[in-house]
């Protein structure tokens, strides 16, 4: 009954039946336990997720972590039948786990979302039981319990309204919109109209500011809108970043690749060697499989992510799971709330509209936001306002019908009150009109305050006998409100009071309706001098509001951010397509579009929530590569759009500040919170939050999410030709050398993908951005991390690896054996000639197209500190004798560490010589 039933279509006798309810009486207690037993607590139901040691045991499924056990279990095994200590099997061991703790730290952050939602529900409420007033535990409340509603209580669970006197709730978690609602009893509404609209009904997790009311409790627990949130957060399947998918294919091709070569040694060398060879070519694929795996690519991603993270924070985006730094990179469409992000979620006068000669009406006001500062324009000219007599007393009328109050906060301008207010009395101050002064001056008598009902407001005040603005009378009634009522009391004019005439009637409206087509607020201002014999104290409010003179009517837009446009424009360069996504009125909606560069030149479709309800899902992904700006649309609509623009390849991120936001913040590929208004669900369930709430800053971060994707390839490619390199050397060594033998141990592998490797790939993360980072569209986010040519240059440069290594180790090998000292040195020889390549490599990979010579390398200080660094640890293993003896390295001569130098050079030779090659075909094209 309660789950499908649209109780704001019903009126408060047809919810009362529906329920078996007594709005005086309320549920019996035996009734009230039925039901509990019937629908279940009020209370929100976490569904079960993945456990922390789940989520360390899912670490272990990856599958070069695998591979590396395996290499641990079978070197073990042999160091233990040889009699030696177990190091390698240790050392892998140890880089196994470090690399399973690093991973279930990245995704052990437990979702909090739900646990933001349940705090939003109350302890207890005054409710109606046995016809006695009593105070029950919130978990308790049962559809048909009548609440008893005042201002600053939390709403319990979603209800019908029996009775509301002034009765305005705070929405904002719900809907998004900040404005209070005020709420009417007795009315019933259409079963289509947006849950923003639904007058007659409050809900679950909002909180009531103003009035008293009593409501029907219709909806409990996960039956409320609250609760479909939290369904709806939890049914949400976390996809898995562009990185974690290119690091996926990356470990599945490196564990193939190795195991194909592991069988092909094993297998090959026992054929050509006998089967007595077998646990010596079992060594060498031990070293082959250790090559393979960059152990080292999982700590220096994270260290990289985690720089970029410390990057965002200077750019006002902070980051809550390092995968969203590189998500960044590859964002396609960013889906932005209008309210605060897009905008300064401040109204601001822009234009006013005065009776008067046609030149004489239609003025424009510059500023922004509550700064009372900006001049009033009349087509190019500036005007002085108060030496126009109509306009003058319409801005007067702006401060004096107002209840906001205009006053510096930390050097800022704010407003105290309603925001449309704060508009108003910052007009009348650009004109020098300063409200807390005119109110010494001209003092309020009465008010008739504004109502959904009246939808108008008006204050009389005695005027002072000497005045700036020349008015004769004692006293006068100033209103506002809707143009279209207002008008309706009106018989007269202008400051002179002329005769309202049909003709001028039907002009105004029509304006009014021209600037609400615009996108604004439009608000009407009248007045009314008092007559002699009419006392300021005794009038009613008919009496008040009756034969007033039109002054005129102003349109209010909460305005854009100054930035924001240019953010826009840098987004379509970058070929991310920005969309806007409000529960504004599409009018609203589509003129905002307009200006900020959202809908091009005479588009002007805007999909409201109405019309994504009556659309499939297939309907829906049809349209929305072209949608750019959405109205009216609820958290099911957000959480669609963001469905299907996925299904599209899309990679999307999605702002949002409400409860309301949070399922479309988790399903989106960067879910982002606002840091100043958003709630502590929608932080929760995002992984990016705003510090400055604004869209410029999401820009912002995108290009750092490009420069990190971009210095990831960098790094990948150098790290994986060096491993190339190491891989070929170690399969052919038993094939090409008199023994079967390798020149590297696991041990010095590791040390090579983890030191000499990682040191210099940690300095080439914070490798500057390049200059025309976002003057190309994203890459594709499926494409391979071997794309654009990355997977040729890490084979092209891993065989040059090799063949200079394999040339070393031959000469070596024969000089070692033919000289005095140890014979097994043509190992160290290799092992330092390979890790001082690397050096080399680390300078010249900085950049595809540009020498070394040609770059600053104070640019990025980093690698060269990287280099020498690296390079002085090279040499303690080779002569400090604890190392040596540690990592089984031999004590090298000068001559022999010169060549080894020599050889190593020739690599950073290849790669420049490559860029100079490069550059000549380009150049020859």
């Amino acid at each position: 009954m309660t789950t499908v039933q649209q109780w704001h279509a019903l009126d408060i006798d047809q919810a009362v039946e529906a329920l078996s309810a007594s709005p005086e009486e309320g549920l019996s207690a035996q009734a009230a336990e039925q039901r509990l037993a019937e629908y279940g607590t009020n209370e929100l139901k976490e569904t079960g997720g993945r456990s922390r040691w789940q989520i360390l045991l899912d670490q272990f499924a990856d599958v070069m972590l695998l591979m590396l056990i395996g290499v641990a279990v079978v070197a073990a095994v042999l160091d233990i039948r040889a009699g030696d200590f177990p190091k390698d099997a240790i050392a892998i061991t140890a880089i196994v786990l470090l690399n399973a703790v690093l991973g279930y730290f990245q995704e052990s952050r437990a979702e909090q979302a739900l646990a933001g939602l349940k705090n939003l529900s109350a302890p207890s409420v005054q409710a109606i039981r046995d016809g006695q007033r009593q105070q029950v535990p919130a978990k308790d409340l049962v559809p048909g319990d009548v609440v008893l509603l005042e201002a600053g209580d939390q709403v319990a669970a979603d209800g019908r309204l029996l009775e509301a006197a002034s009765l305005q709730a705070r929405e904002s978690a719900l809907t998004g919109e900040a404005t209070a609602v005020e709420k009417q009893a007795d009315t019933k509404l259409s079963p289509e109209i947006d849950l923003a609209d639904r007058k007659n009904l409050v809900f679950q997790g909002t909180e009531i500011v103003h009035g008293r009311g009593r409501m029907l409790v219709t909806r409990t627990g996960m039956k409320t809108e609250i609760g479909r949130i939290a369904e709806m957060i939890q049914s949400v399947s976390v996809l898995a970043t562009p990185l974690q998918q290119r690091l996926a294919h990356l470990g599945n091709t490196l564990v193939i690749g190795s195991l194909t070569l592991v069988a092909l040694v094993v297998v090959g060398g026992c054929l050509a060697l006998g089967w007595q060879a077998f646990e010596d070519l079992l060594t060498v694929s031990l070293s082959m499989a250790v090559a393979v795996v960059p152990e080292g690519l999982p700590a220096v991603i994270t260290v990289t992510l985690a720089i970029g993270t410390q990057r965002m924070v200077r750019r006002h985006a902070l980051i809550r799971r390092l995968p969203a730094v590189e998500t960044l990179g590859s964002v396609t469409t960013i889906c932005s709330d209008k309210t605060g992000t897009l905008t300064q979620n401040k109204m601001v006068v822009q234009s006013v509209h005065v009776p008067g000669l046609p030149f004489e009406r239609d003025f424009t006001v510059s500023g922004e936001g509550y700064t009372p500062e900006g001049s009033f324009q009349l087509g190019e000219k500036s005007v002085e306002p108060l030496e126009k007599p109509t306009l003058a007393m319409l801005l007067l009328n702006c401060a004096l019908c107002n209840d906001a109050a205009l006053q510096t906060e930390a050097g800022e301008w704010a407003i105290v009150g309603d925001p449309t207010e704060g508009a108003l009395v910052t007009l009348a101050a650009k004109a020098g009109l300063e409200k807390k002064q005119l109110e010494y001056e001209f003092t309020r008598q009465d008010e008739f305050p504004f109502s959904s009902e009246r939808k108008r407001m008006s204050v009389v005040v005695t005027v002072p006998e000497s005045n700036r603005l020349g008015i004769e009378a004692a006293a006068v009634v100033f209103a506002k409100g809707s143009a279209e009522l207002l008008l309706e009391r009106c018989d007269r004019i202008g400051r002179e009071g002329q005769s309202l005439t049909d003709a001028a009637r039907q002009e105004i409206l029509q304006k009014a309706e021209s600037l609400a087509a615009d996108g604004g607020r439009v608000l009407g201002f009248a007045y009314r001098p008092l007559g002699k014999n009419e006392t300021t104290t005794e009038l009613t409010e008919a009496a008040a509001e009756q034969d007033l003179i039109w002054l005129g009517q102003v349109a209010m837009l909460d305005a854009p951010r100054p930035e924001v446009r240019d953010a826009v424009k840098r987004c379509q360069r970058a070929g991310i397509r920005p969309v806007m996504i409000t529960g504004d009125h599409p009018l609203t909606a589509k003129a905002l579009g307009v200006e900020l560069g959202l809908l091009a030149d005479g588009e002007t479709k805007a999909l409201t929530g109405q019309q994504i309800e009556a659309m499939s899902q297939d309907e829906l992904e049809a349209v929305v590569k072209s949608v750019s700006v959405y109205a009216r649309v609820s958290p099911e609509h957000k959480l669609r759009i963001v469905q299907a623009l996925q299904a599209q390849n899309q990679v999307v991120a999605m702002t949002g500040d409400g409860v309301n936001d949070a399922p479309a913040l988790k399903q989106a590929d960067i879910g982002v919170a606002m840091g100043i208004t958003g709630t502590d669900v929608s932080k929760e369930a995002s992984d990016m939050v705003l510090l400055d709430d604004n869209f410029a800053s999401i820009v912002s971060a995108t290009e750092e999410g490009r420069v990190v994707y971009s210095n990831i390839r960098r790094f990948v490619k150098y790290i994986l030709g060096s491993n190339i390199g190491e891989v070929i050397t170690i399969a052919l060594s038993p094939l090409l050398l008199p023994i079967v033998a390798v020149p590297l141990t696991p041990l010095q592998i590791l040390w090579m993908n983890l030191v000499t490797d990682g040191f210099p790939a940690l300095a080439l993360a914070l490798e500057p951005p390049e200059p025309n980072m976002m003057d190309r569209p994203p890459h594709d986010p499926k494409e391979s991390i071997f794309a654009r040519g990355l997977g040729f240059y890490m084979v092209r440069v891993g065989i040059v690896f090799a063949i200079l290594a394999i040339t070393l180790m031959l000469w070596s090998y024969g000089y070692t054996h033919s000289t005095p000292g140890n014979p097994d040195r043509w190992k160290t020889m290799v092992f330092t000639m390979l890790c001082l390549s690397q050096m080399g490599h680390a300078i010249a990979v900085r950049s595809d197209r540009r020498l070394a010579i040609e770059m600053s390398q104070f640019s990025n200080p980093y690698v060269l500190l990287a280099v020498v660094v690296t390079t002085i640890l090279q040499l303690l293993l080779i002569y400090v004798p604890p190392l040596r003896n540690f990592f089984g390295t031999h004590y090298l001569s000068l001559t022999e560490l010169t060549v080894c130098v020599g050889f190593s050079t020739l690599l950073f030779v290849w790669v420049e010589l490559e860029k100079l090659f490069i550059r000549s075909r380009t150049a020859a094209k």
